[in-house]
């Protein structure tokens, strides 16, 4: 996809809270926004393992909870 040498890039985050990695020199794609992690790519690999913890979508959570499960 990209050449990842010497490339920063940044963590980026849609409305269903899930998280993705793109070029820092470019604009995220539609529908994603920065999350404020900017970097080489494993930092922010790593960072992305950290805070995303449930990779359900927050529909899906929203759903559940209104279930009760």
């Amino acid at each position: 996809m990209f050449d990842d040498e010497g490339r920063e890039f940044q963590v980026v985050i849609n409305a269903e809270e899930q998280y993705s990695i793109w070029p820092a020199d470019r604009e995220p794609p539609a529908g994603w926004r920065p999350a404020g992690k900017q970097g080489p790519k494993p930092a922010c690999l790593e960072y992305i393992e950290q805070v995303w913890q449930d990779m359900r979508p927050l529909s899906l959570r929203r759903q559940m909870a209104e279930r009760g499960e």
